[in-house]
């Protein structure tokens, strides 16, 4: 099943209060307004993981290891209704550290409701927050939004358990708390009229959040949890669907944020963020068991609650947009307009397998200097199975002021995969790069098979319009043929340097842009000149690819004889 997410080091679901949260849930939450309203609430594996995880805490204080948690999962899968639980939760329960349990310790609820919890032995103990203050984000004027509706609803149906609470003055627009705090549904123009007192915030449908405005409630609220943090351990949760790319929505900064952890760009220790992404993969939207099956994917657990064929009906209902279909219900990422590569025909392409010492392969480089990136790529001749081998870009924020490419990291890189693996070709794009082109020429080029040209055989110019053009539409025919595949994982914890290259070519991909070059010809770039989204990774596989090209035309396809070295690298 494709299902993303990132942890940190050491995460450990044996120590997490969310084990109590889970037990405290199910006992006192029933389901908000809705079809199943009143109706008690039972969590299955996945969402227990989930609510597991956002209260895993470290081995030493019990601090929460996480200041964020991300759920990513299509419409209809109670997103809404699990914020409203973690938020009650997080008003009334035993949600932060209290040491650490020798086993046999009972909770048992202060209000005489009968519920008790045994603790393990060296399970973390929960006690409540002292004066919780809860913001309920939604993203427009007159509405509290369905996390608040559905608090609401448990604080004041008499046949709820959580109605029993004295001292709750429940509201339409404040529930004030039994020994002080709130719990506020708030909205863009609300958001910065007070002090800033808030433990726990859940903003709802992040997809949604996609205007200045919306950016900068978002910015104003999670600046406010930092005035508490010490103290009351804050921390938010955003639920959302896919976002539509290039809207720059709240969610996918999100998702660019765990792409960066993912791929090695943060100190993981610092990237205190918990990111949950499950997603359907379909290429064929016309083929419906395949279709059927990246439903199944993209739903999980809460496939339990959804029609499986009303889902399938409104794909092919003409009046419904494919794309849209994608986002909402395989909570799949879609391109825009001009995009280079289409997700999900990449995504397919994609195999937990690195290359192998001694494999015939072809490599490509595409490299800059200061502001743009680059990366070194390899071909397997035999099947196109493509390794990102190497990239080099600029960190953001301090660490890239005066940065550049290290060309002697760059090089040696170089002479690894030529250590590595039988490499029979290789082809650069030389601006910025020639005097290490001549370099490696010399090197490397007598032992190649396959050259550019008899003159300059790793020199392969990107700025050829025509040779351009047909070199992505060779890579773009390869992988909607799945007659190509590259390296990697699904997997962010995934500690293999070849998953975290895999993602980082993969987020290369998936940025480029179709481009006007030349006059009658078309190529790729990145969304705009300054854009910070990096490209080079796209084109250094799509030089190594055309090098493998040619090196099939040309016959060569088998390994020639080696010693015993490269099995012993």
């Amino acid at each position: 099943m494709p299902h993303v997410t990132v942890r940190a080091p050491g995460h450990d679901r044996s120590r997490s209060l969310g084990w109590m949260a889970v037990a405290w849930m199910e006992y006192f939450v029933v389901h908000g307004p809705g079809d199943v309203q009143g109706e008690p609430v039972r969590h299955r594996d996945e969402y227990t993981g989930f609510v597991v995880d956002c209260y895993a805490v470290d081995d030493d204080e019990g601090k929460l290891l996480y200041d964020s948690a991300f759920f990513s999962r299509p419409k209809g899968c109670d997103k809404s209704g699990l914020g409203a639980r973690i938020g009650l939760f997080e008003a009334f329960g035993p949600c932060r550290f209290a040491g650490w349990a020798e086993g046999g310790e009972i909770y048992r609820d202060p209000w005489g409701l009968g519920f008790e919890y045994v603790y393990e032995p060296g399970e973390p103990m929960g006690r409540p927050v002292r004066v919780p203050y809860l913001r309920i984000m939604a993203t427009e004027e007159g509405q509290t939004g369905n996390v608040y509706d559905t608090i609401y609803f448990n604080l004041t149906d008499e046949a709820s358990p959580l109605s029993g609470i004295l001292g709750v003055d429940p509201g339409l627009t404040k529930i004030n708390l039994p020994d002080g705090g709130e719990i506020t549904p708030s909205t863009a123009s609300s958001s910065s009229k007070d002090g800033g007192k808030e433990t726990w915030v859940c903003f709802d449908e992040t997809h949604l959040y996609n205007t200045p405005e919306l950016r900068r409630m978002y910015a104003t609220v999670t600046r406010n949890l930092r005035k508490r943090k010490k103290g009351a351990g804050t921390w938010y949760l955003e639920t959302t669907t896919m976002f539509a790319p290039g809207q720059d929505s709240v969610a996918e900064r999100t998702y660019e944020e765990a792409e960066a952890i993912r791929e090695g760009k943060k100190k993981r220790g610092r990237a205190k963020l918990l990111y949950d992404h499950r997603y359907g993969v379909c290429k064929n939207l016309k083929n419906e068991d395949e279709l059927r099956a990246a439903l199944v994917d993209s739903y999980g657990d809460a496939m339990e609650w959804m029609d499986l064929e009303t889902l399938v009906d409104d794909f092919y209902d003409l009046r419904n947009d494919s794309a849209d279909g994608k986002r909402y219900f395989l909570n799949s990422r879609t391109s825009s307009s001009d995009s280079w590569m289409e997700p999900d025909a990449w995504e397919v392409c994609r195999r937990p397998e690195p290359l192998q010492p001694g494999d015939l392969v072809t490599l490509g480089f595409d490299g800059s200097i200061r502001d743009d990136s680059s990366a070194l790529c390899a071909v397997r001749v035999s099947d196109g199975h493509i390794q990102l081998l190497g990239v080099w870009e600029k960190p953001e924020g301090a660490e890239g002021e005066g940065w550049q490419v290290d060309r002697e990291a760059v090089d040696n890189a170089v002479a690894r995969a030529f250590d590595r693996y039988e490499v029979c070709g290789f082809y650069c794009d030389p601006p910025h790069w020639q005097d290490y082109v001549d370099k490696w020429t010399s090197e490397y080029a007598e032992g190649l098979r396959i050259s550019a040209t008899q003159a300059r055989p790793l020199e392969w110019w990107t700025n050829r319009p025509t040779a351009m053009e047909h070199a992505l539409d060779r890579f773009v025919e390869a992988v909607d043929d799945k007659a190509l595949s590259f390296a990697g994982t699904a997997k962010a914890d995934d500690e293999e340097e070849f998953s975290r290259l895999g993602a980082t070519l993969t987020r290369h991909v998936l940025n480029a842009r179709r481009r006007p070059m030349g006059r009658n010809h078309m190529g790729i770039g990145k969304e705009h000149a300054k854009s910070p989204k990096k490209i080079d990774a796209a084109m250094s596989a799509v030089l190594a690819y055309e090098c493998r090209a040619d090196a099939v035309a040309a016959g060569i396809t088998k390994r020639k004889k080696r010693s015993s070295r490269l099995n012993a690298f």
